[in-house]
């Protein structure tokens, strides 16, 4: 018990000088997982709401084929993108392994579903007068996109806070697409799984205090995000 108080107290005490090792990391990790989070949800959120208006044949099969996506482990992602950007995967010359790219690409992938399912489902949920009174007008399928932005704004944008977190918390697939370099893809959980297996505990305690503030932050968001969408 002692020891643990006393890593906790060191921790803080990182925290406080917040040094530029720990700046870095942090840095890093926010970096990638808001480009990565960008990318998700300018394709996730308009194919969200096209999947939800349109009727087509094989809908069912998509929406359970996405809520397989979500389940999916984040080292089965990292795995099949490994094995695309090796250098004798398909994308090999591109050299993008251990890169950043890499690492927005998993993540990015990794949030995908998540943000395309929560769209598909606030459409659902949306008033069942909205997309008949819309189809009423002579509103295409294009035309539909912003008045639905507009009218779910609030939800969909709780759905690209979740993707956030979810991308910000990412190891499996962060370590083995970034390779953990330091200055370059370390983020903050690849940082907290090397440095306790070096037994520095107290450096990976400090970043998994961040984490942990940050995941309050996005949660925080969330809750104020849910009266206003349930108005």
């Amino acid at each position: 018990m002692i020891y643990f108080t006393d890593a906790i107290t060191a921790a803080i005490r990182l925290l406080l000088q917040f040094g530029p090792e720990i700046y870095l990391i942090v840095w890093t990790s926010l970096k990638i997982a808001l480009i990565a989070t960008t990318i998700a949800a300018l394709i996730a959120i308009p194919t969200g709401i096209a999947i939800a208006v349109i009727r087509f044949i094989g809908k069912r099969l998509v929406l359970q084929l996405l809520n397989t996506l979500m389940a999916m482990p984040t080292v089965m992602i990292g795995l099949i993108f490994y094995g695309l950007l090796s250098r004798r995967g398909v994308l090999g010359d591109y050299g993008l392994l251990y890169t950043e790219t890499a690492v927005i690409i998993g993540e990015a992938s990794l949030i995908l579903p998540i943000i395309i399912n929560m769209c598909v489902a606030a459409v659902q949920s949306a008033d069942s007068r909205l997309l008949p009174t819309l189809k009423s007008l002579g509103a295409t399928h294009v035309q539909l996109i912003m008045p639905l932005l507009k009218e779910l704004r609030y939800v969909i944008l709780a759905a690209v806070i979740t993707g956030f977190g979810r991308a910000i918390g990412e190891v499996g697939a962060a370590m083995m697409l970034g390779g953990n370099i330091y200055g370059a893809t370390r983020t903050m959980t690849t940082a907290i799984a090397l440095e306790t297996s070096k037994g520095d505990f107290e450096l990976g305690l400090a970043l998994g205090l961040v984490l942990l503030i940050i995941a309050f932050t996005v949660n925080f968001a969330l809750q104020q995000l849910g009266p206003k969408s349930s108005s």
